[in-house]
This record gives C-alpha cells, sequence and structure tokens, in this order.
C-alpha cells in the first residue's frame, strides 16, 4: 500500500485521509524512535499533512506540540505537494502500557502543554495560532485546536502501529469538516459512522488505503473523491545550506572548526550528516 492523501467530499463534508506508513517508518529509522515516540512523531507528522491538504502549492503549515512529558518537544512541517519532515526531542523514551494496553503516547507527550500551528501563506504575515493541550493523545488536541483557534468544527483522527519487532506497520489519519450547507440528517449519519467505525490503525492493518478510509467515514453518503497526492519525508536541508550556516559564524568559531580540523552538522528535522575536512573548511571560510 503506497503511501497517499486523498480528498473528497460528502453532501456538504469535506475530508482528507492519508496512508503514511512508510513515510512515519523513514521518520522513526531517522530518529532513531522507540515505539512511543515513533507513534507520538508519525501522528504529528501525518496530522501536518491532513493541515496542509488544502493549502495553495507554494504554502506550508508547521504544527509544533510542547507538553510536559519526557518526550519533549514534537515538530512536524508539510507541504501540499505531499512532502513531510519532523522530530521529537527525546526518540529514546520508554513508558509502561497505558490502561488500554496500549502505548501510552499521552504519558510521553504530557497533558500540560501548548499545541501551536503556523500556516506560511507567502504573504507579509504567517498565520499563527495556539492552544492548550486537552489531552496529549494529539488527533484530540488538534482536533481541540481547530475548533478553538480556528472555529473550525472537525473531527481528526490519527494512529500509528508499532509491531512487535519495533518497525512501524501501519499509520494513517483523517480529517473530516462540515461545511456551512450540510444537513442535520448527514451530521447525525457522519456522527453515527464516526463512533461505530474501527481505529485508524485498525482500519489500514486490515487493508484499507485512504479512500478506504473515506468510504468507511462517508458510509451511507454520496461520496465525490477529488484527487489523490503521494506523500513522502522529505526535508528541504542541503550540503549548500549548512555552508551558509557555516559561513555566518564569527571568526572566532570558525577558526575553531578549522584547529579541530573537521566539522560535523546534523540536521534536526532528517538526521542527515554533513562532513567538513579542515581543508574543505578552509576553502569555504576564504570563499
Amino acid at each position: 500500500m503506497k503511501d497517499q492523501l486523498v480528498r473528497a467530499t460528502a453532501e456538504g463534508v469535506r475530508i482528507f485521509a492519508a496512508t503514511t506508513t512508510d513515510l512515519v517508518a523513514d521518520a522513526a529509522r531517522r530518529h532513531d524512535c522507540y515505539p512511543i515516540a515513533a507513534a507520538a512523531l508519525g501522528r504529528t507528522i501525518t496530522g501536518a499533512l491532513l493541515f496542509a491538504a488544502n493549502l495553495k502549492n507554494e504554502e506550508a503549515v508547521t504544527i509544533k506540540i510542547a507538553g510536559d512529558g519526557p518526550l519533549g518537544r514534537l515538530v512536524a512541517d508539510a507541504v501540499p505537494k505531499g512532502f513531510a519532515r519532523g522530530f521529537v526531542d527525546n526518540p529514546h523514551v520508554d513508558l509502561p502500557s497505558n490502561a488500554k494496553g496500549k502505548l501510552d503516547v499521552a504519558g510521553g507527550v504530557g497533558r500540560n502543554g501548548v499545541v501551536s500551528v503556523t500556516r506560511f501563506t507567502g504573504l507579509e504575515h504567517d498565520v499563527s495560532g495556539s492552544c492548550e493541550l486537552v489531552s496529549g493523545e494529539i488527533a484530540e488536541d488538534l482536533t481541540n485546536y481547530l475548533f478553538v483557534s480556528e472555529q473550525t468544527p472537525s473531527s481528526v483522527g490519527l494512529g500509528v502501529l508499532v509491531d512487535t519487532d519495533l518497525s512501524v506497520r501501519a499509520a494513517g489519519g483523517f480529517m473530516v469538516q462540515p461545511l456551512p450547507d450540510v444537513s442535520d440528517a448527514v451530521l447525525d449519519r457522519l456522527e453515527q459512522n464516526l463512533k461505530s467505525m474501527r481505529s485508524v490503525t485498525e482500519m489500514i492493518d486490515g487493508g484499507l488505503d485512504a479512500r478506504g478510509i473515506i468510504s468507511t467515514v462517508f458510509d451511507g453518503l454520496d461520496v465525490n473523491f477529488l484527487s489523490e497526492t503521494p506523500l513522502a519525508f522529505r526535508c528541504q536541508c542541503s550540503r549548500e545550506r549548512v555552508e551558509s550556516t557555516l559561513i555566518s559564524l564569527n571568526a572566532k568559531d570558525r577558526q575553531s572548526l578549522i584547529d579541530d580540523g573537521h566539522a560535523e552538522v546534523v540536521c534536526q528535522f532528517c538526521g542527515e550528516k554533513y562532513q567538513f575536512s579542515g581543508d574543505e573548511l578552509k576553502r569555504l571560510f576564504e570563499r
């Protein structure tokens, strides 16, 4: 099953659904995530992709979740073209299972903190908002953010299933939002569907793709599929950007790197390592 994001509408309701198993597995591998960190980071990255789904091509979104749990910050960037990246401050957090026998993501994130969202529109001022965490489960926190900060009633579902060998077995999510002209009957049907449906990871692990998730959420409604976008983990870092950062250092720090005879710069978002020898540093700073 390929990672993809599908957009659709049904009788006055719109939905974005995504399968992100490979993308989340890539992120977890890059950051050497333990299961709780993989689940939390995967949910955040998937959420960012869903938030970016209705942006214009050159726009972008960043979601930051900063709770009081041991994971620290969770940060994810996404663009409408289907590319996303992210990191977690402390990927090696290990906690006992929660009361339901599942990964204690809320315990890792913490229940006290802030979720903030910035939409980069390309205009003079970016659009930012924030609100307090309500559960630390991330999906509920993003649902609450949309209602409190953007006055947009929504239902967000997110999930990451980590297998016994610590690999990411299934990941994805959906975001459904009623439009102004939706009828009460459609809302009632939608509410029933959301209450009775399986979890996101159960649906994906059971073989449903993004279209299948949408068909489940919109069961009994007339669905209009609009578009599909392939998804991938992709970072904007490059050797040229790292060189620009090194050049911006003050003279003392530059000389310190030359004296060390080597420099290694690691991208916080993707874990890519950029190596520079002493001679390369000399040539770079001279240029």
